[in-house]
């Protein structure tokens, strides 16, 4: 009876938005000409195109919350695949439950949040608000990271190590052509997932350490802050798209006050854009401004836009002004997981 039920509520899969076949150039034009969220999404677009036009700029792209179950994918790995982004923090969600999880040839489906969520235990489905997903093929996702993670060599890793050998293992097993995992691994786009056990990543770790406790794989989280350091000081300015808060945004910030903690004087990022609901007045970081960053020195206040929205709505209006605005066609590839591979490399002089 479960099966069969599981059967019933999983038939209709995400479609993730194509930004190549919707040109929002003249809705955003027509936005800068209203008020209020419109125009602050207007002017955030710009930016942005600013970011990808300005040659000197690398652009990290942070995402927070559950954007690819929610039809944001194909968005992201169109970015990559165009030059749009240069490296990415995210949550683990996005990354493992989402991105490689669909990679595996599994699928998120349309549900609804009116839905018994006991019955769903019961037919082993989760809810992420109106999308369902089947906790069975999760699992199989946390195995097949196990067994990533036990062919590896017993030592500590960041967590963009991790995620380039996921984009490894894809290039032999990936089942679809839109993975941001395997585009990354392939361009050397580096992914870091700072807080990479809260996802199918920590249950892939706990059966591998459980299994192997006195020689195991782990997880250095600082090493992830030092190799995301080593990106702003080999870049003239650093660009910041932010999709949501959380642990992302906060990483990807604090770079500036992280190289001026060892010793260097380094530029605040030179642009900023922040889509999100949260709300600034409990001080929470989700929902502080960036121009409350730059007083810890993390953000300059020229070209900064909040704006307050979410992302399912804003995200793919921004994203596809700027791939049709077509800045991107003049940038060159980063590839920095090749500088940050090799951890004795000076900083190139060309990427300064």
């Amino acid at each position: 009876m479960a099966n069969l039920k599981k059967l019933e509520l999983l038939k209709e899969p995400i479609e993730h938005i194509d930004i190549t076949k919707h040109d929002m150039r003249p809705v955003v034009e027509a936005f800068s000409k209203m008020a209020f969220s419109a125009r602050d999404l207007a002017r955030a677009s710009d930016i942005y195109d600013k970011m990808l036009a300005d040659r000197e700029c690398s652009v990290i792209l942070c995402l927070a919350g559950s954007l690819f179950s929610a039809g944001l994918k194909k968005i992201v790995w169109q970015m990559v695949e165009s030059n749009m982004v240069d490296a990415i923090v995210s949550t683990g969600a996005n990354i493992v439950d989402q991105d490689f999880f669909e990679a595996l040839g599994f699928k998120h489906y349309k549900g609804s949040k009116w839905v018994d969520d006991k019955a769903l235990r019961g037919a082993r489905i989760d809810r992420i608000y109106d999308t369902f997903i089947d906790e069975d093929e999760l699992g199989e996702c946390d195995n097949t990271i196990a067994d990533i993670i036990g062919a590896l060599k017993p030592r500590p890793y960041s967590s963009r190590e991790i995620v380039e050998e996921m984009g490894k293992y894809l290039v032999k097993k990936c089942k679809v052509k839109d993975s941001i995992v395997l585009s990354c691994f392939k361009k050397g786009v580096p992914i870091f997932v700072p807080a990479f056990s809260d996802c199918s990543a920590g249950f892939g770790f706990l059966h591998h350490q459980w299994h192997n406790p006195d020689s195991h794989a782990s997880i250095d989280s600082a090493r992830d802050f030092r190799e995301l350091v080593r990106i702003k000081l080999a870049t003239a300015d650093t660009g910041l798209l932010m999709i949501g808060g959380g642990v992302p945004k906060n990483f990807a910030q604090d770079v500036t006050v992280g190289a001026e903690m060892i010793g260097h004087d380094p530029k605040m990022h030179k642009y900023a854009i922040q889509i999100t609901v949260a709300d600034e007045r409990d001080g929470a970081l989700s929902g502080s401004t960036l121009r409350e960053a730059c007083s810890w020195g993390k953000v300059d206040t020229v070209h900064e836009q909040m704006v307050f929205s979410e992302a399912t709505l804003a995200m793919p209006i921004l994203a596809s002004y700027g791939y049709h605005k077509g800045s991107w066609k003049k940038r060159r590839e980063r590839r920095f997981n090749a500088l940050l591979n090799d951890v004795n490399a000076p900083v190139p002089t060309a990427l300064r």
